[in-house]
Order: C-alpha cells, then sequence, then structure tokens
C-alpha cells in the first residue's frame, strides 16, 4: 500500500517542485482542474497591471511599436513552437480554437476542392470535443462536404478515397486517451488524406512532434496547460509546405502582407502570419505569455521530458491510489493504463444505479472539499455500432505545480465522499451554468 510518507518522499525528490513557487495556488486548494482552465502564475497580476497603466496608460498608441505589441502573436508562436515540435516562426498565437478550426479546415477543404474533387468526407470522431465537430459540420455543410463521425476502432477502414480531411484531437477530452502522431498521420498520408491535429489536451502538457510527425495542420489552447487565464488566445500551426498555399477565409487585416499599406485589395502575408485575422487582444497575449514563461523556467530542468516523467508518475500514482483506497464504491477506469496512450489526465467512470452514475454531485462533493476536478457528462447510442459513453469524473495533473502529496490527499477526499455518500445531499446535485 502507498502511504502518504512516500507521497512525501516523492515530492521531496521532485527536481520540478520549485516550478510550483511560479504559480498562485489558493491555500487549501487542490487543483486538478489545469486541463480545462490552468492556474494563475504569480506573474499575471503584475504584468496585467503593467499593460494597463503602463504601456496602455502612458504609452498610449505608441505602444504598438515602443512595447513590442504589434509582433506579440509571432514572439508568443516562437515559444510555443519549442513545446509542439514546430519550427521558428510556424507557429502565431491568434483568436479561439474554434476561430482557427474554421481556418485551416476551409483552408484544407478549398485545396482538397482543387487537387482531388472528388474526396468530399470529413473524418472525426464521435467522441471530439463537441465545438470541433460543431465547426466542422458546418463549414461543410457549407462547402459540401460531408461529416462522418466514428468510433476511434474504425478508424483505418474509414480512410477512404473520398475522405479529404482527418480531424482529431490528441488527446481525447473526455478519457485522456492520446493517438499515435506519427502513426495516424503516415496512414492518413498513405490515403491521400489531410491532417487536422487539435493539441488543447496536448500543449504543455505531453511532446509533441508536430514536424516530426509530418502533420498539415494543427491548433491549440492557450488557457488549458499553457496557464495564460480564461479566454486566453489560441494558436495555429500549419506546416511550411502549405502556409503560402493556402488561403485563409478569415482575411483580416492583419494577417496582410503590408496592412499599414492600407490597400483595397488583400495581399496576405507570408508565411504562418496570413493566419492573423483582426487586432489583437494585447492584455490577453501578455498574460498568456507570463504562463509560456514558466516552461522557459522549465527548459532549465529537463523541458518537455522532465515534465511529462512527472506527469505519468502523477497519473500512475492516482490510478494506484485509486484501486487501493476507493475499490467498492463502483469507480472504474475510462483512461488508458499504457504510458503511450495516456494524456495527462485520469479520467474515472461510476456504475449507474436507479438514480443515475452521481459523477457530478461526487465532483461537487469534492470541490466543496477543496479538490477541484470537473464532470463531462456521457450520452447514450443513437446508432447500433455506437458506443454510449459514460459520465466523467476527470481530473487534469498537471505537472508544473500538482505534487505527488497532493495526489494522495485528493483521493483521500474522495474516499471520504464515496463513503460518507455526503455526494447525495442536495445542495451537490444542482446544475450550474459551467459544469
Amino acid at each position: 500500500m502507498v502511504t502518504l510518507s512516500d507521497c512525501q518522499q516523492l515530492d521531496a525528490r521532485d527536481p520540478l517542485s520549485p516550478l510550483r513557487d511560479y504559480f498562485d495556488i489558493p491555500a487549501g486548494i487542490i487543483y486538478l482542474d489545469g486541463n480545462s482552465l490552468g492556474a494563475m502564475p504569480r506573474s499575471a497580476a503584475q504584468r496585467a497591471a503593467g499593460v494597463v497603466t503602463q504601456e496602455w496608460g502612458q504609452g498610449l498608441i505608441r505602444s504598438w511599436n515602443t512595447a513590442g505589441w504589434f509582433s506579440l502573436p509571432q514572439r508568443l508562436g516562437n515559444k510555443i513552437a519549442p513545446l509542439i515540435g514546430a519550427g521558428t516562426d510556424e507557429v502565431v498565437v491568434t483568436d479561439s480554437t474554434s476561430i482557427n478550426l474554421f481556418k485551416v479546415l476551409s483552408a484544407a477543404l478549398t485545396a482538397v476542392r482543387q487537387d482531388a474533387p472528388q474526396r468530399h468526407i470529413v473524418v472525426s470522431e464521435r467522441s471530439n470535443f463537441p465545438t470541433d465537430l460543431y465547426i466542422a459540420e458546418s463549414l461543410c455543410k457549407e462547402r459540401g462536404f460531408t461529416l462522418q463521425m466514428i468510433e476511434e476502432q474504425d478508424m483505418a477502414q474509414s480512410l477512404t478515397p473520398d475522405v479529404a480531411v482527418l480531424m482529431l484531437t490528441h488527446v481525447n477530452y473526455r478519457t485522456g486517451a492520446m493517438h499515435d502522431m506519427g502513426s495516424v498521420t503516415q496512414r492518413a498520408h498513405a490515403a491521400g488524406v489531410l491532417t487536422i491535429w487539435d493539441l488543447a489536451h496536448s500543449a504543455g502538457a505531453v511532446p509533441v512532434d508536430l514536424v516530426g510527425a509530418d502533420a498539415d495542420f494543427a491548433i491549440g489552447c492557450g488557457y488549458k496547460y499553457l496557464n495564460g487565464g480564461p479566454g486566453a488566445p489560441a494558436f495555429v500551426w500549419v506546416h511550411p509546405r502549405h502556409t503560402d498555399r493556402f488561403w485563409q477565409p478569415l482575411s483580416g487585416w492583419w494577417g496582410h502582407a503590408a496592412p499599414f499599406e492600407f490597400t483595397p485589395d488583400y495581399q496576405p502575408a507570408k508565411g504562418i502570419a496570413r493566419y492573423l485575422c483582426g487586432t489583437q487582444p494585447i492584455v490577453s497575449l501578455s498574460l498568456l505569455e507570463c504562463g509560456l514563461d514558466v516552461f522557459s523556467a522549465a527548459d532549465n530542468l529537463g523541458g518537455m521530458g522532465a515534465l511529462r516523467t512527472k506527469s505519468l508518475a502523477l497519473t500512475d500514482l492516482f490510478i494506484t491510489l485509486v484501486e487501493e483506497r476507493c475499490a467498492g464504491y463502483g469507480l472504474g477506469m475510462a483512461t488508458p493504463r499504457d504510458h503511450a496512450q495516456r494524456g495527462s489526465q485520469v479520467c474515472l467512470t461510476r456504475e449507474t444505479g436507479a438514480t443515475g452514475s452521481g459523477a457530478f454531485a461526487i465532483v461537487q462533493a469534492l470541490i466543496a472539499r477543496g479538490v477541484i476536478g470537473d464532470f463531462r457528462a456521457g450520452d447514450t447510442v443513437s446508432k447500433p455500432h455506437q458506443k454510449a459513453m459514460p459520465d466523467i469524473l476527470r481530473f487534469g495533473f498537471t505537472p508544473l505545480y500538482i505534487g505527488f502529496e497532493d495526489v494522495w490527499n485528493a483521493v483521500e477526499q474522495l474516499r471520504c465522499v464515496l463513503a460518507s455518500e455526503e455526494w447525495k445531499q442536495p445542495q451537490f446535485n444542482q446544475s450550474h451554468p459551467v459544469t
């Protein structure tokens, strides 16, 4: 049996433990929701104040030049690039993941329509994050394509000669299951299919090698594992072989080759800069930089390799402790145990009784105890070949600020919630606008 002392000793030997000091974690909170909204870097408040009072308040419009506002999307893109296996000047920070997906999917569909007009299907997983599916559904209807949603095990046989694009999330938001990006991309290309990867639950948590995998497009989130703050701008990457060919649909002035010449016709910038659109949110971009600076500090402690090692150790420990200390309470595991197939989260299921799984209420009771995870609702099957998706208790493990003692204490609180059945209390069964 793993003891609290064992976990404390792991923390004492953890070379990444100093990184926790870069974050402002409220006292009494174990924050296991960094895969949904990362914790606040300590430098963020001072940085926000500086941007507002000095750069905006004193510099005024001059700060576009004097404070480097204009080039901030590219500068931050170059800070993200090493985390996702991209090259210099291949990434730009801009807009949201939804908008960036619209850009790259639209560009990909245009290219396919020119090169292989017989291809008319976009393939994605039914368990993909819903906004990705919504954007794809809308674009397909507009452009005369069909969105085909599949189960993961059906992917290989789904790459038929009429498929144009394979659109996947690298780490599944519900289960934490991780695709082998290299092998999946290779199979897609062998079938003549372009690939789009959503890195929302990958970037900053697991090593990613976009160039090595020969991917075509990627997008990702700035406020999850990158700790950029609520609604932080996202990022977009396009393989260099595509950037100057593909015309993105939101041809705003920031993506113009010379925006301050104010020409009436659109002349796209070269490279990734053409994936910019309108005027950028400078305060939000500046806060994201605070989160990215922590990864610069992590580089001196082993970088993404060390973060991945710790992430797997944390999630292994959580799985072990749940199985040791919470046996008999109907919990199951939705997350793969194989390290090669696991992101940086662990997702539990619970047996469904007469009144449901209780997963939502259990999470609410944990939050009341200071252990913040989240709940993701399941669904029922709508077609014979589909699998029902169970309710999920989801816990994200951010190795930048989560320690091993945190894991032990989180599981102990979970055991107490289950053993006492306090989750059955009415206040924990009341829905909220954001669940």
